[in-house]
């Protein structure tokens, strides 16, 4: 089973840079994250979580790399299991498979909302979309919750994870108890990326769709 965590969001999740405050609350840290982080890359694990406490079970792990350029420009590869990207340029939001060689094609706007990526590579302005509150400390992890105010979401509540200073991991909990867990490693803050970094070429021979 492929695990396209964005593909029912059309988003890309990946909270991504060191923070310097390092004994900051976690709201401290994501303000000075979404406001002093323009740009990004790193690479990502990501696991796929069943049920809740004792019963909980590893569904699936997949991990990839990421870049982005805020506001809205972003790369989020799959490389295992399965080779998929996900790619925004400012505008529209491309989903390419490569296996299937095909081509989704969205318009970022509609694509991110309240999503997870609304918070990772849009504006800084999250009241607009979100609750956020701080949450409790596990493991030297610092938590940061995260409630969208639409309803029109596939995630109740989002959770993000400082350590030291430094962005750790980032949790999503759906409408049915199951999470995802992203976590993070070999982050560069704000690099220098080429101007073309973020341009998506539709590959030769590939289906296109727009929605």
């Amino acid at each position: 089973m492929r695990h396209r965590i964005l593909a029912p969001l059309c988003a890309s999740l990946a909270l991504l840079a060191a923070v310097p405050a390092a004994h900051a609350a976690a709201t401290d840290q994501l303000q000075t994250f979404v406001t002093s982080v323009k740009t990004a890359r790193g690479e990502f694990t990501q696991k796929q979580i069943k049920g809740q406490g004792g019963d909980a079970k590893v569904a699936g792990t997949s991990s990839g790399t990421f870049a982005f350029s805020r506001p809205g420009k972003f790369t989020w590869r799959y490389v295992k299991p399965y080779d998929q990207l996900l790619q925004a340029d400012g505008q529209t939001l491309y989903i390419y498979d490569k296996d299937l060689n095909q081509v989704t094609e969205r318009k970022l706007d509609n694509a991110l909302g309240s999503s997870p990526a609304a918070i990772l590579f849009g504006s800084n302005d999250l009241s607009k979309n979100f609750d956020v509150k701080n949450g409790a400390t596990r493991d030297g992890v610092e938590w940061l919750e995260l409630t969208p105010k639409s309803k029109d979401t596939q995630f109740e509540r989002i959770g993000i994870g400082f350590k030291g200073g430094n962005l750790e991991a980032m949790e999503l909990r759906d409408a049915f108890g199951n999470t995802t867990l992203l976590t993070f490693t070999g982050i560069q803050k704000n690099p220098s990326l080429p101007a073309d970094a973020f341009r998506f070429t539709v590959p030769k021979g590939a289906d296109v769709m727009k929605q």
